[in-house]
């Protein structure tokens, strides 16, 4: 039986190593925009990249173009943080219209507070919506699932609450909450699959470090609160879920923006910050999941929800960057048809395990099992 341990070493090498840990997973600056502070879509596979009052197209393999210059472009709200929102075109069925397919909706945070719009080309930009009765607006995300009929959904501030109102093809805003607690930055639609919170618009807030979940009723839930740090200018401020076949893709990625600020202990980098889908499949990462990106550091965490919700490290070690807005995602299909995605477990695993556990090792053990058996017969039919 001298050929085992080489059998087992070829075994080993053959299958690759085990599962990224979550320390050795780090951002990479991928791309410098000035002023950075959001990053939308894709659309047309290019990203919109929000800069100071400034639109950019970038797509994936990093060429960078200007966007909305023109004299009806885009120029507002200099050194704000004018958070944006990317068309996904879904049709509102209360105001019997349609969104307009990859048109940029960008909070307004000069009077009168509310949304621009931005056509398609980026040669036409103006008011779509006004927002009454809030003193600032701090978050934007369609609803691409339609529990909110499609519409798109902003966050402001009101005499310390947050309102959450939703806004029809046609301009026609809706209040569906005024007393959400506080909450600010990144929001996105949970999937129908993200348990009890599918159809949900999930908000993070950095004060706390709790993620909340507002219903269409406007009933608001913790969804989780994960080990992250929590205070002013450091708490979870990016949110994103993952979307279909993206853990199985050949160079997809997901995006944060970077923001530059000088004297702060985050001082940021001015560029975008970029994971693989690769790596983030080697980590843990599942298509469906929720990842959660901090304002200090970057750093991030996914939360998976069933019958219950548990969190997983992503990113654990913190950096100098300064995260702002929201995780944004590309997927570029694999060569070949994947497979269809195993059902989900009705009890999910503890926290920070790998659903698809180490396969290297249950092959080895199988390997063990069946080389013990064989030196046995061996061993018989020398007797």
């Amino acid at each position: 039986m001298r050929w085992l341990p080489a059998l087992l070493i070829a075994i080993v090498l053959l299958l690759g190593s085990p599962p990224v840990r979550a320390a050795d997973v780090a951002w990479e600056h991928w791309t410098s925009i000035p002023g950075v502070f959001d990053v939308g879509g894709p659309r047309n596979g290019f990203l919109v990249v929000a800069g100071s009052a400034a639109l950019y197209l970038v797509h994936p393999e990093g060429e960078v173009a200007t966007f909305a210059r023109g004299s009806g472009g885009y120029h507002d709200d200099a050194g704000a943080e004018a958070y944006l929102a990317v068309s996904p075109g879904g049709h509102v069925s209360a105001g019997d219209c349609d969104f307009v397919r990859d048109e940029t909706f960008i909070l307004r945070l000069h009077a009168p507070l509310g949304v621009t719009r931005v056509d398609v080309v980026g040669v036409s930009s103006g008011a779509f919506a006004t927002v009454t009765g809030v003193t600032s607006l701090n978050g934007i995300a369609f609803d691409t699932i339609g529990a909110f009929d499609h519409r798109l959904l902003v966050s402001g501030s009101s005499a310390g609450k947050i309102v959450i109102a939703a806004i029809d093809c046609k301009g026609v805003v809706q209040v569906i909450t005024s007393a959400a607690p506080t909450l600010e930055g990144g929001l996105a639609v949970a999937p129908r699959g993200f348990g009890a919170f599918g159809g949900d618009l999930i908000a993070p807030d950095e004060l706390s470090g709790r993620i909340f979940a507002i219903a269409p009723d406007g009933k608001v839930t913790v969804v989780a609160q994960p080990p992250l740090p929590a205070g002013g200018d450091i708490g979870v401020e990016g949110v994103g879920f993952v979307p279909p076949g993206f853990t199985s893709a050949i160079g997809g990625a997901v995006y944060f923006a970077d923001r530059q600020t000088p004297g702060s202990p985050h001082p940021g980098s001015d560029s975008v910050l970029r994971l693989s889908s690769a790596t983030l499949a080697a980590a843990g990462v599942q298509d469906g999941d929720l990842l959660v990106a901090t304002e200090g550091g970057a750093t991030m965490v996914a939360v998976r929800c069933a019958a219950t919700c548990i969190v997983l490290p992503v990113v654990t070690t913190p950096t100098t960057a300064h995260g702002e807005g929201h995780l944004v995602f590309t997927v570029t299909p694999a060569a070949s048809p994947a497979q269809s995605p195993s059902p989900r477990a009705a009890a999910p695993p503890p926290i920070g395990l790998n659903q698809r556990g180490n396969p290297v090792l249950t092959i080895v053990t199988v390997v063990l099992v069946i080389s013990a058996a064989a030196l046995l017969l061996l061993r018989r039919r020398r007797g």
